[in-house]
């Protein structure tokens, strides 16, 4: 069984249901998944893909939809059981209702696509997930049938235990960058003030470090969070010129490894180093 993700979280997510499967993967955390390049090495782990799973709402469209043809793997096209989107499994949160440009920046009209820092939507693609590989693998069926009511219950007793460790943050500020922990700002009531992006992708300006710094200044921002992934410079200045340089956080916008157990070990980090801050 050999599985193409196209993102680390979906990677660990399949090795928690079907550990002993061979899991390709297009991304690492240290990458935006918005902008990879369609390698010649991509297209023929895809082209050898029983199977692959992608967040969709638009996240790769500007590269998969070409791996996809160069590759010429009929069970990984759009429309059939081989190719999974996990977007189609969750409900999405703030969708772009304006007219999208060449310069709007990577805005997403059907809504957030970086769902999978919710532990409850991880659940619910973990389930869709969980029934697709039951029935393309029906000899793996009930092995992933166990390990879905195992992940099941694991994350749902942390959730509890990271809900309750979070607390403390609920109503608290932060600025942002991009929209890579839109959702856990939403499951935990952490209320983003300002980004340091002017529009979705487009790296921070000068001038509108400036606004923001302005606009922090009624809001007193708890912390300035950042993903691994994006150009630490702007945050480290902007926190520098708030003083606020103990309250910068990088966070992996993802796992970092794809064993059975990442996904749980990444909340664990991310909620951990989040309350660390109402400290």
């Amino acid at each position: 069984m050999t599985v193409f993700a196209c993102e680390p979280e979906w990677a660990a997510l399949t090795k928690t249901l079907v550990p002993e499967a061979t899991v390709r993967t297009a991304t690492t955390h240290l990458q935006d998944p918005h902008h990879i390049e369609a390698r010649p090495s991509l297209i023929a782990q895809l082209r050898g893909a029983d199977f692959a799973i992608c967040t969709g709402a638009e996240l790769e469209a500007g590269w998969l939809p070409m791996l996809q043809d160069r590759a010429g793997n009929p069970k990984v096209q759009n429309g059939r059981p081989g190719m999974f989107y996990a977007a189609q499994h969750v409900d999405l949160i703030d969708p772009f209702k304006g007219t999208v440009t060449p310069f709007s920046g990577d805005v997403h009209a059907q809504g957030n696509p970086h769902f999978h820092t919710d532990p409850r939507r991880v659940m619910l693609v973990a389930k869709a997930l969980a029934g697709r590989l039951g029935q393309l693998f029906p000899d793996k069926k009930t092995q992933v049938d166990q390990n879905l009511v195992k992940f099941e219950d694991e994350l749902s007793r942390r959730i509890v235990v990271w809900e309750k460790q979070a607390a403390p943050l609920k109503g608290r500020t932060v600025i942002t960058q991009h929209a890579s922990f839109g959702y856990v700002w939403a499951w935990l009531g952490i209320k983003p003030i300002a980004d340091l992006e002017p529009r979705p992708g487009v790296p921070p300006t000068a001038s509108h470090l400036e606004r923001v710094i302005a606009l922090s200044k009624t809001q007193q921002p708890v912390a300035i969070v950042i993903a691994q992934h994006h150009d630490p410079k702007p945050g480290r200045w902007l926190a520098k010129s708030m003083d606020m340089e103990r309250k910068l956080l990088i966070l992996p916008a993802t796992v970092s490894d794809e064993q059975p157990d990442s996904i749980i070990r990444w909340f664990d980090q991310l909620v951990a180093q989040l309350s660390s801050l109402a400290k």
